[in-house]
């Protein structure tokens, strides 16, 4: 006879299925562990401490030691704090919008020369940036009074487009504030500009009479994502359910741990998954698919590898990083392993008292670390999951707001009868998945792998060479670097490209 229990938990019935005949050990090798069995009265017998199929009584039990602890799960619980997408597939384009480049910088070097309009050569995928009407700023070229004559050392040169060449893609320009041929003439000649040139987008300028100007065209970039159906249910007998004035505490108790199970390999999934759709055959149902979601291990732009150890101004890096991207943040939680959130509590502050470390309750309710410096504030908190699945000296820098769950079948639950048993048959199902929005999030591997895109710490005095120079990583120098470049100053950001080095704009790196 298959037996079931029903139980309350926070309110709500729900089932439990316990585990084989045989019970396994949990993580503190207690045999515990009934996975995939009904919960029968024989069943029970076979568990150990003291419970057999004659004596089910729980002399002492701490009623808090099987309670929800939604500590364990926290990146669960964020994604159930998060804005809601309700949608009507498990298949969803994921959008993102990047926030708007504020730089660009130009291919080839542009000569001087008399001519008056000139065309400025950026690469494929910035030519679009620039509008007809818009200003650009020229930085390290320095502009001219307005006679055309005195060069004003220190005050950029600015650009303005009129137009854009057919051919090329790219705009065609005039200088605002260049040399002129002579003081009276309206217009300034073409200005040497190097190649690598870094220009500054800035406000368009008008006619007067002008009101119309071309649109501002955002393309954002989807990524698929895929929604996981999952479910916890379990099954219990009537008869071990008649016994419940004898043991009061077991439905509780098995309610419970099912459902914190559930939640914990949840929480795994939220965070580890990888995303898949295969096809099964179900029997009389047919073929359907089975969706596999993306963790958010997988969803980020942004890597650092984790310094080895962690010192004050490392951390202000960290900070730095995180709050003067491209895409600002509007606060953030560093979900994190327990070793890197050992090496981020030693770190001496005492040095630094601008930095403010307390503990306060978040808005999601949790008692977390809060740090503040001058570039921003952000919480951290333990992640028991990132040390179970090889993470421990790994964190997430996430920004709450950016943060999206997909809902395609809300949470629910089912009572029901065990076709031709004495049964009963309640569950949980879920179809859901979580996404990142914006790109201001960055994950720490402290694992030893090579994260890709690489941000690295560099605290070296001297350039990175051998197998520390790699193509396409970026580096946070943490002193100057005069080997680089001359304007390579601390607390900058460099990226090796195409065998040389520039200046790093924030712009995404692709995967």
């Amino acid at each position: 006879m298959a037996e079931q229990k029903v139980a309350k938990a926070n309110g709500q019935e729900v089932e439990l299925m316990t585990g084989a005949n045989t019970p396994a050990p949990g993580s503190a090798g207690v045999q515990s562990q009934l996975n995939g069995q009904a919960t029968t009265v024989s069943e029970i017998a076979n568990s150990t401490g003291g419970i057999d199929g004659g004596n089910l009584i729980q002399p002492d039990i701490d009623e808090e030691l099987f309670a929800f602890d939604a500590g364990d799960t926290p990146l669960m619980q964020i994604m159930l704090k998060a804005k809601k997408v309700k949608v009507d597939s498990p298949e969803v384009d994921h959008f993102i919008i990047d926030e708007p480049r504020s730089k660009i910088t130009s291919t080839t070097k542009v000569d001087k020369a008399a001519q008056t309009q000139f065309i400025l050569p950026l690469q494929p995928k910035d030519q679009g940036i620039p509008r007809v009407c818009g200003t650009l700023l020229v930085k390290g070229v320095d502009g001219y009074l307005e006679d055309g004559k005195t060069l004003t050392p220190g005050v950029d040169l600015m650009l303005y487009v009129v137009g854009r060449d057919n051919a090329t893609n790219n705009p065609i320009v005039i200088a605002v504030n260049g040399a002129k041929a002579a003081t009276t003439d309206e217009v300034c000649t073409t200005p040497d500009i190097p190649a690598g040139t870094t220009l500054i987008v800035m406000g368009n300028a008008l006619y007067e009479t002008q009101k119309h100007v071309e649109p501002d065209t955002f393309v954002p970039q989807p990524t698929r994502i895929y929604l996981q159906k999952r479910a916890t249910n379990q099954v219990v007998s009537d008869y071990f359910d008649a016994q419940k004035k004898r043991i009061p505490f077991a439905q509780a108790v098995i309610a419970e741990q099912q459902i914190k199970k559930f939640k914990l390999e949840g929480n795994r999934t939220c965070w580890g998954g990888v995303k898949a759709r295969i096809k099964r055959d179900t029997g009389k149902m047919g073929m359907q698919y089975v969706y596999f979601s993306m963790g958010i291990r997988w969803m980020f732009k942004r890597e650092l590898q984790a310094p080895r150890d962690w010192t004050v101004e490392k951390f202000i890096a960290l900070s730095k990083m995180f709050n003067t991207g491209e895409d600002k943040p509007s606060g953030g939680i560093l979900l994190a392993g327990k070793n890197l959130l050992e090496k981020v509590q030693c770190i001496d502050y005492s040095k630094h008292p601008e930095i403010k470390i307390s503990v306060e309750k978040n808005v999601i309710g949790w008692d977390v670390t809060r740090v503040h410096t001058v570039f921003g504030d952000f919480d951290i908190k333990h992640d028991p999951t990132l040390d179970r699945m090889g993470w421990s000296n790994s964190g997430a820098l996430i920004c709450l707001d950016r943060v999206v769950h997909y809902v395609y079948s809300q949470e629910h639950s089912f009572n029901e009868d065990v076709e031709g048993e004495e049964a009963k048959r309640k569950g949980i199902i879920t179809w859901d998945a979580p996404a990142l929005k914006g790109t201001c999030h960055i994950w720490i591997d402290g694992e030893g792998e090579t994260a890709n895109p690489g941000y690295v710490m560099w605290e070296k005095d001297t350039v990175p060479t051998g197998k520390d120079l790699v193509e396409g990583c970026v580096y946070y120098f943490m002193k100057d670097m005069p080997g680089v470049a001359a304007s390579a100053k601390a607390g900058e950001m460099w990226i090796y490209k195409n065998t040389k080095w520039e200046e790093y704009s924030a712009e995404l790196l692709a995967k």
